[in-house]
């Protein structure tokens, strides 16, 4: 099935207002037709009135007989008797039968007027007017018609009012074509360029045109996001690189026993270099194990979420495991909150490792509400962490080298695991101040 086919913004722009530019010439063309129709009706008809006017008080001086011959052009005029007989009138009309035969009413005294197609003895449709003139003998009646004017008035003005509005649409619409060429010229400069940015063609930026318009918040927006997508292809590298130096290097220690071992295969103890290969792919299995959660959290994988009581949750996983430090907990009641349990019990319990692990001999968990932030706290009496190293122990495989000495064993993933939980959740996991040890906090909103 072929999509539906649509126009560049170019075309789409030059139509409307080529459109809109015909809709309005229009508009005024029919406006300028009816105002000089007006004005052409009306001079029509005072023509045939001042000529009737004329012919009428023509009788007060003598009478009015045979042609009339200085009838303006175009206007006709007949003189009726008393009989309603042509005596007199133009040479179109004065061997004709008459134009007319209305008189005027009671309310229109001695003159009427109306349009009669066509008038006795004519062609078209015509405005007659009538004058009544008394005579001893009877009333006279006074005839003059005055031709209709077209709707287009004249055939010369209607072709200029035509071509006028053509040229100007055509204006109209080469105009539009250049301003919103102009206009996305640097869009399409942005397009060229984000079109040759690659993972390998990193770093580019697209040029900020000097406008301050949408265009100019587009391009900055653009650039942004390339900055965002330089820092995480580099750090994509960076966590690859670390990645496989902390794959290779159990893998390299397994493979390293396990040659030895055949080499001097009589003289080997087997069963400690079966259990010292275990512990090396323990370790192995630990690393896969922290590189799919972090997979899963960076994919945005998630499960349905439910309440969760902070304190019952840190009860039941103190009671669950054996630690060979004294934990001390302080735990409000009633601290909820809506997450994925099964996360937020990784992100506790990699927490607890930690300090435990730093710890001298006692680790306090806290659990409290802070207007409306569940705040869970993992505090050990440890050395602590220098502030210039509080952001450093949340990257990914970095191990700072009091936790070098203490685990060797280490992956260096557990606590980018804790933070990035928090982020999944909306909240934050930060190292704190504190008299003695390192304070973590974790901050989370109580309302999903």
């Amino acid at each position: 099935m072929y999509g539906r086919r649509t126009w560049s913004i170019r075309v789409r722009m030059t139509v409307i207002a080529g459109a809109v530019a015909a809709l309005v010439s229009a508009v005024l063309i029919t406006m300028i037709m009816v105002g000089v129709r007006g004005r052409a009706s009306d001079y029509e008809r005072n023509k045939a009135l001042s000529t009737a006017l004329r012919v009428a008080e023509q009788f007060r001086s003598r009478p009015v007989r045979g042609e009339i011959g200085d009838a303006p052009h175009g206007i006709a005029v007949q003189v009726l008797d008393a009989r309603n007989t042509v005596i007199a009138g133009t040479p179109d009309t004065v061997h004709g039968p008459p134009m007319a035969t209305f008189r005027p009413g009671v309310a229109t005294g001695f003159k009427d007027a109306q349009v009669l197609c066509p008038p006795g003895g004519m062609r078209g449709c015509r405005w007659v007017i009538e004058f009544s003139v008394h005579r001893p003998a009877g009333d006279w009646e006074v005839y003059a018609a005055a031709p209709n004017v077209p709707w287009y008035v004249n055939g010369g003005l209607l072709t200029f009012l035509v071509s006028t509005a053509l040229l100007l649409v055509l204006l109209v619409c080469l105009r539009t074509w250049r301003t919103i060429d102009r206009t996305l010229a640097p869009v399409d400069g942005i397009r060229r360029e984000l079109t040759e940015i690659t993972a390998s063609k990193s770093g580019r930026r697209v040029t900020v045109p000097g406008n301050r318009d949408e265009i100019r918040w587009l391009a900055e927006a653009v650039n942004a996001t390339l900055d965002r997508l330089d820092a995480a292809l580099a750090k994509q590298r960076s966590f690859t690189s670390d990645a496989s130096h902390d794959l290779r290097s159990p893998i390299a220690a397994a493979r390293t026993q396990l040659e030895e071992a055949l080499l001097y295969a009589d003289d080997t103890d087997w069963p400690h270099t079966a259990r010292t290969v275990l512990q090396t792919l323990d370790r192995l299995q630990a690393i896969v194990t922290d590189l799919l959660q972090l997979a899963r959290l960076d994919a945005g994988a998630w499960q349905d979420t439910e309440p969760v009581d902070l304190a019952a949750m840190v009860t039941i996983e103190l009671a669950r495991s054996d630690r060979g430090k004294r934990i001390v907990p302080h735990l409000q009641e009633g601290v909820r909150l809506h997450g994925d349990r099964l996360r937020l019990v990784r992100l506790f319990t990699n927490l607890l490792d930690n300090a435990e692990r730093h710890a001298e001999s006692r680790v306090d968990v806290t659990v409290r509400d802070e207007d409306g932030v569940a705040v869970l706290e993992v505090l050990d009496d440890g050395a602590g962490i220098a502030p210039a190293e509080r952001e450093v122990v949340f990257q990914r495989f970095a191990r700072l080298k009091a936790g070098k000495a203490r685990d060797a064993n280490g992956t260096g993933l557990g606590l980018p695991i804790a933070r990035e939980i928090a982020r999944a959740h909306g909240g934050t996991l930060k190292v704190e101040d504190s008299d003695r040890g390192a304070r973590f906090v974790l901050r989370i909103p109580r309302k999903p």
